[in-house]
């Protein structure tokens, strides 16, 4: 096992890049059999909240004006597009940290090519509207499929897409833009003696970015990718415009059946911010375990940009 490690630890960074992304696909592979006992945990959470607001609705006042009983009865509904909605978030945010990686990388080393080419790309998702990026995506990515199938004879079904697919990849490229500046800020920040005292220690260039460069850099990006991530989880509602049915689209639609928008929109108003707490949370707790303090790293939490 050792030898294994020792033979990991002198292969080039590329073989560890492929190696790492094998092993991913591995652990997504034997994860997928498992995929039923998830169905059936969530049957049972989905449950369990449908019968405490279906409790919590029936103490509440149904007015004429406003409703709210018609607030905590849209939850349980809105609650089962959770999944989806997470799915977006997860995905996006899966996809575009690795984009952000490269991205910074390019330009942190000024890659012949590919550094102005990124500057360009990276100028424009951070100028444009997330909501114009998704539909260029939602009708650029079949345009472009139609032309291949037309220019190569090739057959590919546009139609069997699925809208996510679309949604998935504006939000990547969205957060690629943002968090590679949080990146490459915190790659900077690294202390240049911890990285020469590496080198002189005969590590290579991928030893000294694995061991050195990115557990520290990690630690000063985390509190400015949390927010990324609480950003990014909001930004999932604009995929209703997709054709995706989420939460807010969900809300939409119980809105539509009896008028009561303002109720509904409260009601996937109230599922956000929970989720958005616990998310914070989650990051919270991370931050704790890495010993961050948030003071430390207010130098770079503004990186990324307000959205």
């Amino acid at each position: 096992m050792k030898k294994s490690i020792e033979a990991f630890n002198r292969s080039p960074w590329y073989l560890q890049v492929i190696m790492g992304l094998v092993g991913l696909a591995v652990a997504v592979t034997l994860a997928i059999p498992l995929s039923w006992l998830v169905e059936i945990l969530w049957g049972y959470i989905l449950q369990l909240v449908t019968i405490v607001f279906k409790w919590i609705s029936s103490w509440m006042p149904a007015g004429k004006l406003f409703s709210w009983k018609a607030v905590f009865d849209a939850v349980p509904k809105i609650v089962e597009r959770l999944p989806l909605t997470l799915g977006l978030t997860i995905a996006g945010a899966f996809f575009g940290l690795i984009l952000a990686l490269v991205f910074a990388v390019v330009k942190i080393n000024r890659v012949r090519i590919l550094y102005p080419i990124q500057a360009v790309f990276v100028s424009f998702l951070r100028g444009t509207p997330i909501l114009v990026q998704l539909m260029l995506t939602y009708y650029g990515i079949p345009l472009f499929l139609r032309y291949l199938n037309g220019e190569f004879g090739l057959d590919w079904n546009i139609n069997e897409i699925p809208p996510a697919i679309f949604a998935i990849t504006a939000f990547a490229f969205n957060e690629a833009a943002y968090m590679s500046e949080t990146i490459r800020a915190a790659i900077q920040a690294v202390d240049a003696g911890e990285i020469e005292a590496a080198r002189s220690l005969g590590m290579t260039s991928a030893q000294v970015y694995r061991r050195v460069i990115i557990p520290n850099a990690a630690v000063i990006a985390t509190p400015s990718l949390i927010n990324s991530l609480i950003g990014l989880t909001k930004g999932t509602s604009l995929a209703f415009s997709a054709g995706i049915v989420e939460m807010y689209a969900q809300a939409q639609i119980l809105g539509g059946a009896d008028y009561r928008y303002f109720e509904r929109y409260i009601s996937v108003a109230l599922v956000y911010w929970v989720i958005s707490i616990l998310i914070e949370y989650i990051g919270r707790s991370v931050e704790n375990h890495m010993a961050i303090k948030a003071p430390e790293v207010t130098d770079i939490s503004g990186i990324g940009g307000d959205r």
